[in-house]
């Protein structure tokens, strides 16, 4: 049992002993006492006031002394106003450790058949351009949400929605048709998906050419010269021919479709995240049309004048939603409804969560109340986790312009600027060309992702490459530094033989208090993140927990302790927060080195 657990249970019976009162043990919550005061762990005791009908200065003395009288694991207490600050006694801390060393998977719950299924939403790319580095933040927390969900005990399906289809589409078609010669990705040397997004920005290209000359020669506003425009009224016709199925559209849609994912499978398998089921708006549009017709016929939608179907959202306090346009075909809300009825067909949906940016917050609370309507048992409760927008320092990113830093671009400058700092650095000195190619790789993606990940999600940031590769501070390079170097310690003892004898009788010193208490934090951490849907938790408690472990290494000898049980005791403590760290970097989707 954790110590918070002991505490709580303890706290809970002693309210039950001197107030005749009963607390559910699990709604007591110890915290990690602060700093500036004595105690390993606090209890607000202001639940308890009214029953006890005290101060909270006095209900916290009468708790803490039941405490000292009755669990032996508390030392003694004091009480700041309503907060209740326990001291456990030292020896304590050491089958703390024990349980901790000899409990598989610490901080993780078991899934079983019976856990809740909750389904995650993440990348969502369109096929006419590239990824880019805010798919990069969108797909690295959906990938780190999905891990930490899995953790906290549930049942997880990652999914990804690819919009394959609509006028963006065929504007990189057109100009593939009009200047790309035949060219493939295998002739351009290319992954497809760069080849699609440079023909994508050739149409923009060629289109404002276009609209500027009109104006010019025709004395037109801008908005006349874009309607008057040929080659928009080209991409409008060819998107018109491919809702018609007509082959020869669709043979060339599915053939630079299949480049693009080819290259965007090669992104993932690099950033090293996947999908247990891929979806693509080609099939959900349709679905998507029929549902709402089905909640036309039963009253639930209504159409106008014009044909067009609508939803009266003004009971819920919002306007009126536009769900088939007036010549029947789908708009993007129409499309999410058809995808979440394919995704209700496939599995037994307890939880969906969509990773989207924060410019879609109203889109969400729109599409919940229509999934509700539409009988989806979990639409009302449908979880939009909703993110802030990666700037760069010189502003926004545009597509259509070529403007944006591209996901492979980016990640090859992470992996190339990890090893000259990692060389200059001498951190790779007597790695062999393999192992430096290896190390690096994982230095530079971990750099990158944890500099996304440390951030809460919902704030907006500047991204800078230059500032997440660097060995000391809040950065992912200095955790995984710290890893490799609590292995080279393990690898040293167990090379000098040092065998692991019994410490359960060693009273810890106050630095190694202090970082077992802080891996006793972890189960409590995962599950925080996992409520609050938050990666940063388990980033910033990775950074905490490896500050804490060099403050160990720094004060406390390890190799060179002769006392045996001591000495074993640190290594446990290595063995145990290296563990640790390697697991909430695992959640993060960060990989750490074996040595550096």
């Amino acid at each position: 049992m954790s110590i918070d657990s002991i505490i709580a249970q303890a706290v809970a019976r002693a309210v039950k002993e001197l107030y005749e009162a009963d607390t559910d043990a699990s709604a007591i919550t110890p915290q990690t006492t602060k700093k500036e005061f004595e105690g390993n762990l606090t209890v607000m005791v202001f639940p308890w006031v009214k029953v006890a009908r005290k101060s909270p200065e006095a209900v916290g003395k009468e708790i803490g002394d039941w405490l000292v009288d009755n669990e032996p694991a508390v030392a003694r207490y004091n009480v700041i106003k309503g907060f209740l600050n326990i001291v456990i006694e030292p020896s304590f801390w050491t089958s703390v450790l024990r349980h901790i060393a000899d409990t598989p998977d610490y901080g993780i719950t078991t899934v079983t058949p019976e856990s809740p299924l909750v389904m995650v939403e993440y990348s969502s790319p369109n096929t006419n351009k590239p990824l880019h580095l805010g798919h990069v933040r969108n797909i690295l927390l959906g990938y780190s949400l999905s891990q930490i969900l899995s953790a906290c005990g549930n049942r997880v399906v990652k999914t990804n929605i690819v919009n394959d289809r609509g006028i963006h589409i065929c504007k990189s078609m057109l100009a593939w048709q009009k200047w790309g010669n035949g060219i493939t990705p295998e002739k351009a040397g290319k992954k497809g998906d760069h080849l699609i997004g440079d023909f994508y920005v050739l149409f923009d290209k060629h289109y404002k050419a276009e609209v500027e000359a009109l104006m010019k020669e025709k004395n037109l506003s801008k908005e006349e010269a874009e309607a008057q425009s040929s080659l928009m009224q080209e991409a409008r016709a060819m998107l018109r021919a491919w809702e018609a199925k007509d082959p020869e559209v669709r043979s060339l849609w599915a053939m630079m479709n299949e480049w693009v994912y080819a290259g965007f499978d090669e992104t993932y398998n690099r950033m090293g995240v996947d999908f247990d089921k891929i979806y693509y708006e080609s099939d959900t549009y349709l679905e998507g049309k029929e549902k709402v017709l089905e909640g036309l016929a039963a009253g639930k939608m209504y159409r106008k004048e014009d044909g067009s179907v609508w939803a009266d959202l003004t009971p819920e306090g919002l306007d009126h939603k536009l769900l088939l346009r007036s010549d029947g075909t789908s708009v993007y809300m129409t499309q999410d409804i058809g995808t979440a009825k394919l995704r209700y067909q496939d599995y037994p949906i307890d939880k969906m969560i969509y990773v989207v940016g924060n410019e879609q917050n109203y889109h969400f609370q729109v599409l919940s109340l229509l999934l509700d309507r539409l009988g989806f048992k979990w639409g009302k409760d449908l979880v939009h986790f909703s993110y802030g927008m990666v700037e760069l320092p010189n502003g926004r990113m545009k597509s259509r312009e070529g403007t944006v830093v591209d996901a492979d671009d980016l990640i090859d400058e992470m992996v190339s600027t990890a090893r000259k700092v990692s060389t200059e650095l001498g951190k790779l000195d007597g790695c062999s060309a393999e192992e430096i190619d290896e190390i690096t790789e994982t230095v530079g993606l971990g750099a990158l992702k944890y500099f996304l990940l440390k951030v809460d999600p919902r704030k907006n940031m500047t991204f800078d490459p230059e500032g997440s590769i660097d060995f000391n501070g809040n950065t992912g390079p200095f955790i995984q530094y710290t890893y490799a170097r609590i292995r080279s310690v393990l690898r040293k003892a167990a090379d000098s033989g040092m065998a692991i004898t019994d410490y359960t009788t060693v009273e810890p010193c106050e630095r190694e208090i202090t970082l077992i208490q802080r891996l006793a934090d972890f189960p409590a951490v995962v599950a925080e993140a996992g409520r609050n849907y938050s990666p940063a938790l388990i980033a910033n408690y990775a950074y905490e927990l490896v500050k804490e472990y060099n403050q160990f290494y720094h004060d406390c000898s390890i190799l060179k302790e002769e006392d045996a049980s001591r000495r074993s005791m640190r290594l446990v403590l290595s063995e145990v927060t290296a563990s640790t760290v390697r697991t909430a970097m695992g959640l993060l989707g960060i990989r750490v080195p074996e040595r550096m």
